[in-house]
């Protein structure tokens, strides 16, 4: 598949060089700091839903669909960037004022505060990134896509490595915090000219038909986005108070590794699935991509996570030294990111026809038995009931998918065949 060649490259120099990383900060900062680490990045995925109302999605379908009608283009853009600028302001205000109650219920303690207050200045930084990436994935530009996101990556990580070795876990946050700078000079910096071209705003107004359109795509990254990161933030804590901080760090570390590989597969399925079934109508042809996508792309990550569970102890050793308790985690994490792959491209769906109620309905279930599972579990079998919850709560989420796409066709057959 041209899309896989295309990234072969990326994902294989980003794996090496996190590979480095994710040693580095694992020697340095031990699974104490791996633990901080997590919180922060939760809580930049959520400022990355609340900076932007959560249109990401929405912009990579109708930048897909409108490429060639400037002026729906123009409208679509004048209303994301209202959007953009509301979410960032109230971010902004949330985070800065709630600044010492989020350190301590993030950290438990008031040592962040400065951190915080040097997020709640970035949040238009983050929207506008968000966004401008949304229009390199709508309009499927696969190479430069590859370009912004490896060197983006590389000079964050320069960055963090910096701030590792002058400050430690502060200096780490610190890099983490700034990311999204860097990488909104390297998107401009590669794709400027094409931005140029397709986002012309002449006007800041909100254009009714396509607020109510996004409005929709922000509830669906209200839950998906959210929600996920704000449980993900609970259930560490919850590991940390009912077991120790250590096996916090355990879990955020197998969590690395995890959101490494499934990274990749997402911003595929982004940059060629959601395009994809966005011109696609009928069930036979919508089940013929899906396959071809199974056939195509699953094999390649059911292999390359095979290879990390055969080689765990290994991966251990180079990665994360002397973090023993990973090892059991593995096998339910692996099994349920597969399972959670194959129901990914079925649920792209949801988004590429802007099935608002099955996507909220889906990812709620997936979100309230990940949650009760884990609770439960853990109770029973420690940090590895939280991986053990994660792939219950895939498989269980694969089968409701599956579902709620053949009851769309499905009704959607049934009011063609009144029509006629």
């Amino acid at each position: 598949m041209k899309i896989t060649s295309l990234n072969t490259f990326v994902i294989a120099a980003r794996l090496i060089i996190s590979l480095f990383v994710q040693r580095a900060l694992a020697i340095a900062v031990g699974e104490v700091g791996i633990a901080k680490i997590g919180v922060i990045r939760n809580l930049l995925q959520i400022l990355t839903s609340t900076s932007s109302l959560g249109v990401f999605n929405g912009v990579v379908k109708y930048v897909s669909e409108f490429s060639d009608d400037n002026k729906k283009l123009s409208d679509l853009f004048s209303t994301t960037f209202v959007f953009v600028c509301i979410g960032s302001f109230i971010t902004s205000l949330v985070m800065f004022f709630g600044s010492s109650w989020i350190s301590f219920k993030l950290f438990n303690d008031l040592d962040f505060i400065w951190l915080i207050k040097l997020l709640a200045f970035l949040p238009l930084v983050v929207g506008v990134n968000r966004i401008f990436h949304g229009i390199v994935n709508g309009l499927s530009e696969y190479k430069k896509y590859a370009k912004i996101d490896l060197l983006g990556y590389i000079l964050s990580v320069i960055l963090l490595l910096i701030c590792l070795y002058f400050s430690n876990i502060e200096g780490v946050l610190f890099a983490i915090t700034i990311t999204p700078i860097i990488q909104l000079i390297v998107l401009i910096y590669i794709f400027g000219s094409v931005l140029k071209k397709y986002c012309q705003i002449v006007y800041f107004k909100l254009k009714f038909p396509y607020a109510k359109e996004l409005l929709a795509f922000a509830l669906m990254s209200f839950v998906s986005t959210i929600l996920i990161n704000y449980i993900e933030l609970d259930i560490r804590t919850m590991i940390t108070n009912r077991i120790n901080i250590i096996e916090a760090g355990h879990w955020t570390a197998i969590n690395f590794i995890s959101k490494n590989y499934m990274s990749f597969s997402s911003g595929i399925f982004t940059l060629y699935v959601i395009p994809k079934f966005a011109r696609i109508y009928d069930k036979q042809g919508f089940f013929k991509e899906v396959l071809y996508i199974y056939k195509t792309l699953l094999p390649l990550f059911g292999i390359g996570m095979l290879l990390v569970y055969i080689f765990r102890n290994i991966i251990i050793d180079l990665i994360y030294p002397n973090f023993v308790g990973m090892e059991p985690l593995f096998k339910w994490q692996l099994m349920g990111d597969f399972v959670r792959l194959a129901t990914l491209v079925l649920a792209h769906q949801f988004l590429a026809k802007k099935m608002v109620i099955s996507f909220v309905f889906s990812e709620l279930f997936s979100l309230l038995i990940f949650y009760v599972a884990a609770y439960y579990l853990t109770d029973i079998y420690g940090v590895e009931g939280v991986v053990l919850g994660h792939f219950i709560r895939s498989f269980a989420l694969l089968i409701v998918v599956f579902t709620l796409v053949m009851i769309k066709f499905n009704s959607k057959k049934n009011t063609n065949s009144v029509k006629h």
